[in-house]
């Protein structure tokens, strides 16, 4: 028999809700992506009621039987969602109901208050997995095309003007560090969904003598020793929502750090620098300009950040004033968490894949890289190992560049006579700093752009990621 009334209302209410009441309340438009999840969870449900003598092992095979069919006509495109059951979860116990008698059962000791946190914390710990995975799979394409370009050398920037040199390797390990850092929060984060809620109830659990670890344990909320993973306090198991807080702002700090890296790979591509060509695949042309080749992927990607940071706002905003314990307001939540999933496993996956079809414009990155304003710094060292304290020797050399700029000289075409004139302290050999290969094969401290260290760290990453 169909049911005509959302399950929720029952025999409390005379009638249904108004037409535009029941659009404006109904989740099933967005939350039936937790089918899945809410099946594992009725599953366990089902096997621990038996447990306890709620349902003999012919209805506990039923249902499950029941929930295994609906679950293959969904993957088949079969099943039909009823906005006028509202959610996710009555669609599926109302179908399961109208094919298993005894799934009218299955709801016992059960509130949508729990279920609901139970299926958004199923459902982000595998969003969680996955992403991690595709991480991993960007910080292999930043290592692989380090490897490749193993040679470049590129500046390094502060306040976006030229700095110092550092391999182009370096540079791409610096996101690879960031991703790290993403990956361990995301891990962290993880610790904390995988809590289980279920039995808590609408608020203040059952009086029935239902066994909480069975379902635990059955649906993998196990710590590291196997130690199931329960909530503690009924009232904030249906309300609380900081796990999918915490996910959103691991999930906009990642976006921003993929935003930084589309920055530099949009700068890279421009005319002015010229460090990289992107495969026609990433980009797009102009309706207008027929030479145009945009770095839409790493625009699109940039701004995308916005919308990440966004859902953080919207999650944090929508619980600052909600009283205990579960309130409506929190279906709220679902579009915002989902959101922040799908677009920051999107961003990292077409990133990984355009970083793999990146060429790089050897000629122009050395022309860049042998300014030798960039190994200033280097000649502020010499004077140091000369004896000088070091904010003697940045003055003396900023003397130095300002000689090189009126004399419309590079700094490296200075004679000894000219550097000599700033300091007695700079030598003939003084000139030999600006050798490019040379500086590099001295910056070997640990984290530094080496020539040797950078070898060192790549390995090192290609191992670990291995």
């Amino acid at each position: 028999m169909k049911n005509h009334l959302p399950v929720s209302r029952s025999g409390r209410f005379a009638g249904s809700p108004g037409a535009e009441v029941a659009q404006f309340t109904e989740s099933i438009s967005f939350d039936q992506r937790l089918w899945r999840h809410d099946i594992l969870g009725s599953l366990a449900h089902a096997a621990m009621l038996e447990k306890i003598g709620v349902l003999t092992a012919a209805e506990r095979s039923a249902i499950a039987r029941g929930l295994k069919a609906i679950a293959c006509d969904i993957e088949a495109g079969k099943f039909r969602w009823q906005p006028e059951l509202e959610d996710v979860h009555m669609n599926l116990e109302a179908e399961l109901t109208r094919r298993v008698p005894a799934g009218a059962k299955l709801h016992t000791a059960r509130s949508r208050n729990d279920q609901v946190a139970l299926d958004l914390r199923l459902w982000l710990r595998d969003e969680i997995v996955s992403l991690l995975s595709e991480i991993a799979d960007l910080q292999r394409a930043l290592v692989t095309l380090g490897e490749k370009q193993a040679h470049v050398l590129i500046p390094g920037y502060t306040h976006l003007q030229r700095a110092q040199p550092v391999y182009l390797a370096h540079h791409l390990l610096a996101y690879v560090e960031m991703l790290e850092r993403d990956s361990a929060r995301l891990w962290d984060c993880h610790s904390r969904v995988n809590v289980c809620p279920l039995g808590s109830g609408a608020l203040a659990g059952t009086t029935l003598p239902i066994n909480r670890v069975l379902v635990a344990k059955l649906l993998g909320f196990v710590d590291a020793q196997g130690q199931p993973q329960l909530t503690q306090n009924s009232m904030d198991a249906v309300s609380d929502r900081d796990f999918a807080v915490e996910f959103c702002a691991a999930a906009a700090l990642l976006a921003v750090h993929l935003s930084r890296l589309a920055e530099d790979v949009i700068l890279w591509t421009s005319s002015e620098f010229n460090f990289i060509r992107i495969a026609d695949a990433y980009t797009t042309g102009s309706s207008l300009m027929p030479q145009k080749k945009n770095p839409d992927v790493a625009e699109l990607s940039r701004g995308k950040a916005g919308r990440v940071v966004g859902n953080l706002m919207a999650l944090l905003t929508l619980l600052k004033g909600l009283p205990m314990s579960y309130n409506r307001d929190l279906q709220e939540d679902k579009e915002r968490l989902f959101d922040s999933a799908d677009t920051v496993r999107a961003t990292t996956r077409l990133m990984a894949g355009m970083l793999r079809h990146i060429s790089v414009n050897d000629r122009e990155c050395l022309a860049a890289a042998c300014d030798p304003v960039l190994l200033a710094t280097d000649l502020a060292d010499y004077l140091v190992r000369k004896g000088l304290p070091f904010r003697q020797a940045h003055h003396l050399v900023g003397s130095v560049v300002a000689l090189a700029e009126k004399s419309n000289k590079l700094l490296s075409q200075l004679t000894t006579a000219e550097l000599q004139s700033v300091d007695k302290h700079f030598g003939p050999d003084a000139r030999s700093v600006f050798d490019l290969k040379r500086a590099m094969s001295r910056r070997n401290i640990v984290g530094a752009p080496g020539t040797r260290e950078m070898a060192k760290q790549l390995a090192r990453w290609r191992k670990l990621l291995s």
